[in-house]
This record gives structure tokens, sequence and C-alpha cells, in this order.
């Protein structure tokens, strides 16, 4: 059976200004580079997913579950799905709000700021999560985040669950969620911040990640993998925990990165690697995502990753 894995999540569109630094409160940053980029964390997930799947189209299937209002931003990203070979029946178009959108600022170093006004984001419903379910087989790995609303990814997950999908939790943006939906999961990825947030311990090394990822453990998530930026992710089951390693790169912005995490993650795990090989997986796809301007124009495709050498241990 193909490969199958189906993103529920936001679409938006990109507004980047790339300076040599963030502005602070009240501050004007003049002399920076503009670029308009698709966006939004679920599209930015499926699209790193659908270049990651295997090469032959019959070995796999990325399915987005997306709402885009009915403007030139969402005609703009259907077409980009469509020529992407996302499977796009449940990207609906909305005729009461508008397209997402997210103003981004990077520095020199390639950290970012972002605003984002959800738009059409906001009335992803179950009604369109259930149909778009129904039609997925039962192997399916479905990879959510944080930007639609709660009550509709709390019901995916579960329904999910039910189904006996392995369902991945991208926890961002940061929020508090029902500790009952936790037992849901196959995978948990929080970063530094989400994990702090999601247990209270701040995590700044290998000790704490291990402290954050057992509180999480205790709440009944089984697979924890708190994402460390450059530094690579820490992967802890209910039987052990390692670290792994990112390749060395050059960052030019890293806005997507995370996303990117993910939707190679949900590949390597729909294409039944073990956790730990889908977990450098993502590591060495995140890592070339980083060496590019832009949030889906970043993600790599699957030879890149392939070739690229691990990191030194």
């Amino acid at each position: 059976m193909p490969a199958s894995v189906c993103v529920i999540g936001s679409s938006n569109t990109d507004m980047v200004i790339k300076a040599d630094k963030l502005p602070a409160p009240g501050e004007t940053i003049i002399g920076g580079t503009f670029l308009m980029n698709a966006g939004g964390k679920g599209a930015n997930q499926a699209v790193a997913a659908v270049r990651l799947a295997a090469s032959e189209p019959d070995l796999a299937s990325v399915t987005f579950v997306a709402n885009v209002g009915n403007d030139v931003f969402g005609q703009q990203a259907r077409q980009q799905f469509d020529q992407e070979g996302l499977r796009t029946d449940f990207v609906t178009t909305d005729n009461q709000e508008p397209s997402g959108v997210a103003l981004i600022g990077v520095d020199s170093r390639g950290e970012n700021s972002i605003m984002v006004a959800s738009g059409a984001n906001a009335r992803l419903s179950q009604t369109q999560v259930a149909t778009a379910l129904a039609t997925q087989p039962d192997s399916t790995v479905v990879l959510l985040q944080l930007e639609t609303p709660l009550p509709t990814v709390d019901y995916a997950i579960r329904q999910a669950h039910v189904r006996g999908m392995r369902v991945i939790l991208n926890p961002a943006p940061a929020q508090p969620l029902n500790p009952s939906l936790l037992t849901c999961l196959h995978v948990i990825t929080p970063n530094e911040s989400e994990a702090e947030l999601l247990t209270g311990i701040r995590v700044t090394d290998e000790t704490t990640a291990w402290q954050a990822a057992q509180h999480l453990h205790e709440a009944g998530v089984p697979n924890v993998v708190i994402t460390l930026g450059s530094k690579g992710a820490y992967l802890s089951t209910e039987g052990e925990s390692t670290f792994v390693s990112a390749p060395p790169v050059t960052a030019v912005d890293t806005t997507a990165a995370g996303d990117c995490f993910n939707g190679a993650l949900a590949v390597a795990l729909a294409e039944s690697l073990p956790l730990l090989e889908a977990v450098t997986f993502a590591c060495k796809a995140a890592s070339i995502s980083v060496t590019r301007m832009g949030a889906q124009a970043s993600m790599p495709r699957r030879y890149e990753v392939d070739t690229l050498p691990l990191a030194s241990a």
C-alpha cells in the first residue's frame, strides 16, 4: 500500500522583509529587501512532505486539508498546491473570510519575527476534517499544528486516533492543550519554548530536554521529539532517549525549518522508517531548508536529503 500522509492545517501568504536586524518596539528599519512567498505552517509541512516523499508517484500520497479565501492569495495557493502534486480535494475556498497572511521580519543571522492574520484558517471545521479523514487509509500518518481552531485540531486528533492512524502534533504556535488529547498522539514535536509551555521546564540542554520529555511521557505521549534548532533534536521514547545532531550549515532564513522537520518526519514514518532514522532524516531536511529564503520555497527535494552527509558525532 502506498505511504500516505494527511496534513491538516493553515495556509498563508508570507510577506517577508529581510534586514540587518529586527526592529525593537516603536523602531522603523530602513533598507530591507521584500519578498512575498507561499506559507502557513500546514501548507509548509504539506509541501515539505510531498517534495520529500518517494520519487515514484505510486509510492506516496500527501493530502492537504485547509481553508483559503476567495481572493488572489487563495487562488495562487491552490495553483501552487496543484503544481507541487498535493491532493487538494479538501482545500476549501471560503467566501466569508480572506486568505491568511503572515508578516515576517528576518535579520542577518536568519532569525525571524512573525505576525499572522488567520483569516479563512480560523474557519476550518470538524465537518471538513471528518470528510477528509474518511477517504484516508488506516495506515495514514496525520500531521497537525495549532494555526487552525483548537476544537477542530482536537476533533481531528481524536478521530484519527480512533482509526488507529499515527498522529504527529507540532504544538506551534505554543498554547495550552487539553491534557487528554496528549494520550491520542503518536509523536509530539515541540521546540524549546513550546516544550517549556507544555511542561513548565525550561529546555536548555540534554538534561532539561530529558526532564521535559519525561513530563510528556507521563501525560501519555509515547514518543517525544524536542527540536533544538541548529543543534538538532532530542528524541525520547518510553524506553530510551538520544540526541540527533543536525548537519552544520550557514543559516539564511529559519522561518520554516520546523515545518520542514515535521513534514519530513511524517514522510519517513509513513515509509516505515524507525523513529530514530525518521528524526535523522528530518534533521537533514530542516538543515537544508535554512540555507534558503522563504517558507515553501525553501523545502528540499528527496534527492538532496538522501545525498546530504550525516552530522559528525
